[in-house]
């Protein structure tokens, strides 16, 4: 995997998903950081979505996991942060094309609308595809506000 540590946010509808791909990736050896939630509890995702993405803004960690319910909350709430781009998945083409094209460090997943093997399958690809670079870079250097 290209990605040797990141960092996972949930909130109780993302949880079980969370769970998921955090026992996959620790399976292969890479350090994971769980901000939360711990529980199926309902919970409010931006509370486990801001230290996560500040992480990830701040390089502690190189790159994010992100889940709640249709995925869209959590997403908004880490492209608060200028140094984030994140990416709502919801399935492999799309991971691979945010990682190659736009060089995204967050991946959100809907965690009520895939399962947790399409799940896994879309962080596998997120953290195994390069970016691309050469046109693309312009482009996102663009993204955040100056």
């Amino acid at each position: 995997m290209i990605f040797k540590s990141i960092a996972l946010a949930a909130d109780h509808a993302g949880f079980p998903v969370k769970e998921a791909i955090k026992s996959y990736l620790e399976s292969n050896n890479i350090t994971v950081k769980d901000f939360g939630t711990y529980s199926e509890e309902s919970t409010d995702y931006a509370d486990y979505a801001h230290p996560m993405a500040t992480a990830v803004e701040n390089k502690d960690y190189e790159i994010g996991i992100a889940i709640c319910g249709s995925g869209n909350g959590i997403n908004m709430t880490v492209n608060k942060h200028q140094g984030i781009r994140a990416a709502l998945c919801w399935n492999v083409e799309i991971s691979e094309m945010a990682r190659l094209h736009n060089d995204a460090n967050i991946c959100t997943v809907p965690g009520r609308y895939v399962t947790v093997e399409q799940a896994i399958n879309i962080v596998d690809k997120f953290v195994n595809t390069r970016f691309e670079g050469g046109r693309h870079q312009k482009r996102i250097e663009k993204i955040p506000i100056k």
